[in-house]
């Protein structure tokens, strides 16, 4: 089986990285090898280029872009968990995939103005693996005056809490379809000029990833495959000596995710806030995302060690975390109307459950016990 796809015109040095990986390999690779290309190559990819991807005037934007009340909201959160770990000396902050480092700012700023108990013992790190974005995060923070370690790998012995936004979701992952009641991997290939794809047995990593969750996609579907995530939750529980670990994505269970009705998959490409379905269309100028696979994320955590604490949507966490009534001004402060509206709409914007707010918070523990505020209202989503 073979499908076509219009010719790539843009980033041609790019394409052209990805034909001769093609013909080194054989004349084949995993879609995942090219979509880790297509984001990730060193010097040409969509988030290691020097292009902005992320923002509003970008290609997408995620929640702590829309408001300072996201970083607020995650900083009481972050408080309170370090009131879980009987207020240690030094609280480790780990955020890995920073973006551009607004969340960062967002949370240094509220601890800073109202818990400086908890900004005294707090050591934050940003974990990137981008120069390009490290260099951005830093900025950042070195305009409103905050400091934060920066490292391309997770710390070890973390006592506090390890955190991503929409970090796995931007994770190369195999495509598969299921042909005759067998699995079938996707692969591309190139005739120099254009893209293609045929199907070939599956990588054994992607048949054990369905024999453990006793599931197939439906047949004739098309689906998704993130061994990457699990890994790194794996390596995230063993980072942890004491804590948390907690993640906002978008996802499924797995029942749900490779559902026999779900008949292409969660794979999308945003450009300019424009949705896509063709990963093969403005090479390296369009981000690549799928949904995440919660069940076998919550699994992976749990044989490393960690004790799954609650799953809640984004809407239900920062709604029990109080962002209504942050919204609001201080007593007798008589607030600025335009402004009000504004942060009004970016809230609504936030838990909206038909769009930012249905992402998916988890959170995870090694050590450390609830409850949590940000869990209270939480429906095991």
């Amino acid at each position: 089986m073979s499908t076509e796809f219009e010719p790539v015109t843009e980033n041609t040095a790019l394409k052209a990285a990805i034909v001769s990986a093609i013909n080194d390999a054989g004349g084949a690779l995993p879609f995942r090898d090219f979509m880790q290309l297509a984001l990730y190559h060193p010097t040409l990819g969509y988030y290691t280029s020097r292009r902005e991807v992320i923002g509003r005037t970008a290609d997408y934007v995620t929640s702590p872009e829309l408001t300072p009340l996201f970083g607020a909201m995650l900083g009481r959160q972050l408080r309170e968990m370090w009131e879980r770990l009987d207020r240690p000396e030094s609280f480790d902050a780990v955020e890995a995939g920073p973006g551009t480092g607004i969340l960062a700012r967002d949370v240094l700023a509220w601890a800073a103005r109202s818990a400086p108990d908890f900004a005294a013992a707090l050591t934050y790190t940003l974990v990137e693996t981008s120069p390009t974005l490290a260099e951005r995060q830093r900025t950042t923070l070195d305009a409103e005056g905050f400091a934060a370690q920066s490292r391309d790998s997770l710390p070890s012995g973390v006592t506090g809490c390890i955190f991503s936004n929409e970090l796995l979701d931007a994770m190369p992952v195999h495509r598969v379809t299921v042909e005759g009641g067998a699995l079938r991997e996707v692969y591309v290939t190139s005739d120099g000029d254009s893209f293609a794809e045929e199907l070939r047995d599956p990588h054994l990593d992607v048949t054990a990833y369905f024999e453990a969750l006793s599931l197939l996609p439906g047949e004739g579907c098309r689906a998704e495959v993130n061994l990457e995530a699990p890994r790194w939750i794996a390596e995230a529980g063993g980072a942890l000596d004491r804590g948390y670990v907690l993640t906002f994505d978008y996802g499924y269970s797995a029942d749900d995710l490779y559902a026999a009705w779900r008949d292409d998959g969660t794979l999308l490409c945003f450009y300019r806030h424009n949705p896509s379905a063709d990963p093969y269309a403005r090479l390296g100028r369009q981000d690549i995302t799928s949904h995440v696979d919660f069940t076998t994320i919550r699994r992976s955590g749990e044989d490393a060690g960690l004790q799954t604490l609650g799953l809640t949507t984004q809407a239900q966490f920062l709604t029990a975390l109080g962002i209504g009534e942050a919204l609001q001004p201080p007593a007798g402060e008589r607030p600025d109307m335009e402004e009000f509206f504004a942060r009004r709409r970016s809230v609504t914007d936030l838990i909206d459950p038909g769009g930012l707010g249905r992402a998916k918070v988890l959170v995870q523990a090694k050590a450390a016990a609830g409850p949590l505020t940000g869990l209270s209202a939480a429906d095991d989503a």
